[in-house]
């Protein structure tokens, strides 16, 4: 910092790509904080340091912090400074705040600057200050990409090309970069291991109507694809060769970028005499509307699914009190029921389990070290999810070890109740997700209760566990929710030194029906795996809701009991007892 005269540092806690989850050479946050979260922001001065994160982190982050000196900002709590505001009190008025614009999108650079400058101080690209000081850094990634093969896939990426620049044009550009991984991915019908969980590869990409550039390192491309992509239209360069490329467009481009997923660096690299579009990712909107090809596959993937998962509710049933079970038993238990299942490539996340209070840390990462052991009593929660080359799943069930209290059953009942309610909803086209948000929170909110994180984020096909654009959350999204997006639907309830509530499946966007009224739009469940009937206060639930309950329990042990075997079968038609 001393060197590059900035009095303070900026870490996005991102990469290039303006990735979530990131390959190891650019997990900056982790390395300077020790924070082993996927969402944060670090702030360094001469004498101070700071971590902004959601509250998904909050005790995550109040542990993983301890005893580094570096301060713990509740990010969305009033009181909590944005991080300008913190710079602003610590600095003075004067100062300069050094980043990675490389690793800073367009909007995030120009809200960051305007907060700044507004205080007195300015911000200043200083490039990776990091890289000098990190000892062993990992390498850029060099795993193979391949083909998601069409069966799958479902689209030539021919015609994913015509798509996009159809779009482009509508916009009134000629020229598109892709920066995002899983929009590239999509786009190309290639996938990579270069990001745990997620099928993606580390690359560029600009889409003109007479080229078709991917920069890639040359040896993740083996010589039969290079052919594939040759006879499509596709040129192939070396990733670090994107920027000196978009600094040498010809002046006749009208470019396309997406300010919320192209980086600073790349905006600046832009000649002048360019004129730029900025509007979202023409392949972003375009996956989240799955085909009906993509859904039939979704289906399909949520049948293996829902398999692995009743194998796995067989198997605590049969062991826990009997042998020791720790809640790392249960991730390694997870994977190997997905894995039997065909098609599967991975998990789609590392596994959350939490057995009691740790069910309260919402985003927790158990260790063979830290796992509690599972001795029968109280209640375990887990999320997780699964790769597989038809779609991408994501379920947390909680179920009871023991018999539950009249509160944890309450708890669980209210958080059901808002499952059930956004599964049902109905809404006029045009509806976007904060308006449907309050459909999971409004019987909590009526007994005082809430949760932090937002009910509902997309879901890649074969891609991101978490997709944009669209989300089903508090804050004010202006993307419309439309048939074919694919979400989550998690409500949930944490009680901090106790334990954690949270049921969700996977629903999918459909037409529900045209009255004079409009059009209005409704949810398919996709997700098809018992809900906890021990922790069910038969008494809080409608009639509406109980019939849905009954109904979604019917069609779970119809459609997976062909999957099992008999041993399974029969707890599952346990598990899925008609309740009046």
């Amino acid at each position: 910092m001393e060197n590059a005269n900035v009095q303070a540092c900026y870490i996005s806690g991102t990469d290039p790509h303006q990735s979530e989850y990131l390959p190891a050479y650019w997990e900056a946050r982790s390395f300077i904080t020790g924070f082993s979260g996927s969402a944060g922001v670090v702030v360094v001065t001469k004498d101070r340091a700071a971590l902004w994160t959601d509250s998904r982190y909050f005790l995550q982050a109040t542990t993983e912090l301890e005893g580094t000196g570096i301060e713990l900002m509740k990010q969305r709590i009033a009181g909590t400074p944005e991080p300008a505001d913190w710079l602003s009190i610590t600095l003075g008025a004067a100062g300069t705040v050094g980043a990675d614009f490389a690793c800073l999108s367009v909007n995030q650079h120009n809200q960051l600057s305007t907060a700044l400058n507004a205080n007195g101080l300015v911000l200043r690209d200083v490039g990776d200050l990091l890289d000098p000081i990190w000892e062993d850094r990992p390498p850029l990634p060099t795993s193979k990409i391949v083909e998601h093969d069409l069966q799958f896939a479902g689209t030539k990426r021919t015609d994913k090309f015509k798509d996009v620049l159809q779009f482009v044009k509508t916009n009134g550009a000629n020229a598109t970069v892709i920066t995002a991984l899983d929009d590239l991915a999509w786009t190309f019908n290639l996938r990579g291991t270069d990001v745990d969980f997620n099928p993606v590869f580390v690359g560029f990409a600009l889409l003109s109507e007479d080229q078709r550039t991917l920069f890639v390192d040359s040896e993740k491309v083996d010589s039969d694809l290079v052919e594939k992509l040759k006879d499509d239209g596709v040129e192939l360069k070396a990733y670090a060769a994107f920027y000196d490329f978009v600094s040498n467009l010809h002046e006749d481009s009208v470019v396309m970028i997406d300010p919320a997923r192209t980086n600073q660096a790349v905006r600046a690299a832009i000649p002048k005499t360019v004129k730029i579009v900025e509007q979202t990712s023409a392949p972003t909107l375009l996956k989240a509307q799955k085909s009906t090809f993509e859904i039939i596959h979704i289906r399909e993937t949520m049948k293996k699914d829902g398999a692995a998962m009743v194998n796995l509710l067989y198997w605590l049933d049969q062991t826990v009190g009997k042998s020791p079970v720790s809640e790392y038993d249960v991730v390694e238990k997870l994977a190997f029921f997905r894995s039997q299942q065909e098609g599967f490539q991975g998990d789609s996340f590392f596994p959350i389990v939490g057995l009691n209070s740790n069910g309260a840390i919402v985003h927790r990462s158990v260790t063979k070290e830290t796992a509690a052991e599972i001795t029968g009593e109280g209640i375990l929660l887990f999320d997780s999810g699964g790769q597989y080359l038809g779609g991408t799943t994501d379920i947390t069930r909680t179920i009871a070890l023991s018999k539950p209290s009249t509160q944890q059953k309450r708890d669980f009942t209210l958080v059901l109740k808002g499952m059930i309610g956004l599964s049902m909803a109905r809404f006029p086209t045009g509806t976007v997700g904060s308006n449907l948000d309050a459909y999971a929170r409004m019987h909590l909110w009526k007994n005082g209760l809430n949760y932090g994180h937002g009910t509902g984020h997309g879901i890649g096909y074969f891609l991101n566990v978490h997709e944009g654009p669209m989300g089903i959350r508090q804050e004010y999204n202006e993307q419309t929710i439309k048939p074919g997006m694919v979400l989550s639907n998690e409500p949930g309830i944490y009680r901090e030194g106790e334990y954690g509530i949270r049921i969700e499946n996977v629903i999918v966007c459909t037409e529900k029906e045209e009255t004079a009224f409009g059009r209005f739009l409704g949810f398919e469940t996709l997700t098809l795996c018992p809900i906890d009937l021990k922790l069910v206060d038969r008494k809080l639930l409608s009639e509406e809701e109980l019939d849905w309950l009954n109904q979604y329990h019917r069609k779970v042990l119809k459609t997976l009991s062909p999957l099992l075997e008999k041993e399974q079968v029969d707890f599952l038609k346990k598990l899925t007892t008609e309740i009046h």
